[in-house]
């Protein structure tokens, strides 16, 4: 799988460095050569000793050993791949900002070889804005981001932050550098996704929702930007962290809103993927003030129905253009799917069944199936949804 491949390996200060033996482990089993150079601080977290005896070569965390210098130039220009697993807030901070204060920033810094990064670190930390604007600034000098998973972290809380599990990093890897190049059919791809729920107001207070909460259309948005697509994200209220690099995004409440937001937005770009659950209808009246509970009960709210954002770019959609829409059902799943498919006149459409443990809103996890014109469905197993989000755009390419 990687035979014949040079990996630097840079580990920074997190304590998901404790996983760093096993990918390692995996690198050196799937066929590569792996070197490893560790920042000061990661030396609390992991020994050398352990590292060097899994990649069979000596670990550099110091500029010189044994009074002999080591030449991070040399590792910089050894390397096919410079994998940095986990990248702490404290080394994404220096990487940005070209600071170069250990060994893990000078092979970097001196690095002819492309790089990746697979952040760790605790969710508030993540979610800052001093971080996401330091990841944009990594992706803009061309650094690859693998993305965070979630779960509990080793603060106690849980959400976004794990560094991305050592096989799903063997595996992007593995498929970065088996490329006939290393340039992404996504590259400079315009793209327009809708994500998360629309609010329907009823009164000031009370609004029609649902629990969608926009984290696969934000998953696929920051695929693609780790791709090299240019994003364009039209978002519901969400309070899922937003992936850095996007080309723009705009937040929106009602389904009028993202109607509004989206159908200019459409003509300009390659592809559309509408993920957003965006409500089927409205109150036809909203009142002005907080209706106030009566002992008789609240008997009626007359609904209208909301224009339909995906039949509206459906009826625009030139031969040169792909549209994606997402459907949510409960029942007779491949029938309702195929025939939004063909009403809507889109490409593909996205089938998530509520009857699939672990799919659906709110969860980490998805399990879809793909249905396309010409009638064939493609099913995928469940997995986390940044994994989703890649096997759906492999498969609109292919």
């Amino acid at each position: 799988m990687l035979h014949g491949k040079k990996i630097l390996l840079g580990i920074s200060g997190s304590i998901a460095a404790y996983k760093t033996p096993e990918l390692v482990r995996q690198f050196v089993k799937a066929g590569a050569e792996v070197r490893v150079v560790m920042s000061p601080a990661a030396g609390q977290f992991v020994s050398p000793l352990s590292l060097s005896t899994v990649s069979k070569h000596p670990v550099v965390y110091e500029t010189a050993t044994d009074h002999q210098w080591n030449n991070h130039v040399e590792l910089g220009r050894w390397a096919d791949l410079m994998v940095i697993a986990p990248l702490s807030c404290n080394t994404l901070a220096k990487m940005a900002t070209g600071l170069c204060d250990n060994m893990l920033l000078a092979c970097y810094l001196s690095a002819t070889c492309p790089v990746v990064v697979a952040p760790a670190m605790d969710s508030d930390m993540w979610m800052h804005p001093t971080t996401q604007y330091n990841l944009s600034l990594l992706q803009k000098h061309g650094v690859h981001r693998l993305p965070v998973g979630e779960g509990e972290l080793a603060s106690g809380l849980i959400g976004p932050g794990r560094m991305a599990e050592p096989e799903s990093i063997v595996a992007w890897v593995s498929q970065f550098l088996h490329k006939p190049n290393l340039i992404s059919p996504w590259a400079g791809k315009k793209v327009l996704i809708t994500a998360g729920p629309t609010f329907e107001p009823i009164d000031p207070v009370r609004f029609i929702g649902n629990r969608s909460t926009g984290k696969m259309g934000l998953a696929l948005a920051a695929v693609l930007v780790e791709r090299g697509a240019v994003v364009h994200v039209v978002l519901g209220p969400s309070s899922e962290p937003i992936p850095s690099g996007l080309a723009s995004l705009t937040r929106v409440e009602t389904a009028a809103d993202m109607y509004e937001a989206s159908v200019p937005v459409f003509p300009t770009v390659d592809v559309a993927i509408l993920s957003a659950a965006v409500a089927d209808y409205r109150p036809a009246e909203v009142a002005s003030e907080k209706i106030k509970k009566t002992s008789g009960g609240l008997t009626q709210i007359q609904l209208q129905e909301t224009r339909d954002i995906l039949q509206t770019l459906g009826a625009m959609k030139r031969a040169d253009q792909c549209l994606v829409g997402f459907a949510l059902e409960t029942q007779q799943e491949d029938e309702h799917a195929q025939a939004k498919l063909i009403k809507k006149n889109a490409d593909f459409i996205v089938l998530n069944s509520l009857r699939d443990a672990g799919a659906g809103f709110g969860t980490p996890t998805n399990k879809i199936s793909i249905f396309d014109r010409a009638g064939t469905k493609k099913e995928f197993p469940l997995a986390a949804k940044e994994s989703v989000a890649a096997f759906i755009l492999d498969h609109i390419l292919s």
